[in-house]
């Protein structure tokens, strides 16, 4: 489903990602690890169309998709949620999500100005999708609530819901159990399970190791702006360059 083929980024003299290489399959739960600066969001930047890589290739279901706006690409079936959440605190829950639907949504302005009966349809159709979303999200007792009321583990998943109300084909999660508590991190564990079984394909960046090799089906590490490996969870763990790379080298048994 997108492929990533020589990705390399400089900001100046610095070199963030060098010849990153690596492929998502349909269906699949991917994810992305890495210490602190590797360069995970900038990859995530790129995809989404917030960068542009300065040599390489990004290809989304064998469209290339690099260069283009965000909401070209996300028009083409990619939604993202951040790592810093960003919601409409003002707005309420049912609201936020229903911005995600607009996409979708082809009335004038003039059936809106008028209320026409194909923008009543159209807007009724999206806030039903709000909701059955919100309830998938066990927030949907909350659908009359300002977002800025949430803690922080539902705005998580407020995020998430809005993701989900563009229909992607492909949702790139940005630690998504980042600031959860234990049964936050379950509960949200059980729901991405619940959306790959839905027919959605998910690349995930997460620093919890205990999250990722319980998820993911292939995991991929950057360091340093380069991948250092791809395979199973099971490889991945037991891989002595990712060891290194997360917790150093004893120069004594080097």
């Amino acid at each position: 489903m997108l492929e990533l083929a020589n990705i390399s980024v400089r900001f100046g003299g610095l070199h963030v990602l060098q010849d990153v290489n690596f492929t998502v399959p349909a269906g699949s739960i991917f994810g992305l690890i890495g210490p602190n600066g590797a360069g995970k969001t900038t990859l995530f930047n790129l995809i989404t169309g917030l960068l542009v890589p300065n040599t390489g290739s990004i290809r989304f279901e064998d469209q290339s998709i690099a260069g283009l706006k965000p909401h070209r690409i996300m028009r083409l079936g990619l939604a993202r949620t951040f790592q810093n959440i960003r919601l409409f605190k003002e707005m309420t829950l049912l609201q936020n999500v229903v911005v995600g639907a607009y996409r979708h949504m082809q009335y004038g302005v003039a059936s809106w100005l008028l209320g026409l009966p194909e923008y009543q349809r159209q807007e009724g159709a999206a806030r039903a999708r709000a909701m059955e979303l919100l309830t998938w999200m066990k927030l949907d007792h909350k659908a009359d609530e300002l977002a800025d009321n949430l803690s922080y583990g539902e705005q998580r998943r407020l995020e998430l819901a809005r993701a989900l109300a563009t229909e992607p084909k492909l949702l790139l999660l940005d630690e998504p159990v980042a600031g959860m508590n234990t049964g936050e991190r379950a509960g949200l564990m059980q729901d991405i399970q619940a959306i790959r079984a839905r027919g959605y394909t998910i690349l995930m960046i997460e620093h919890d190791m205990h999250f990722v090799m319980g998820l993911c089906d292939q995991v991929a590490v950057l360091n340093f702006g380069r991948i250092i490996a791809c395979g199973e969870p099971q490889e991945i763990r037991t891989n002595p360059d990712v060891i290194e790379a997360y917790l150093g080298r004893d120069e004594d048994a080097a």
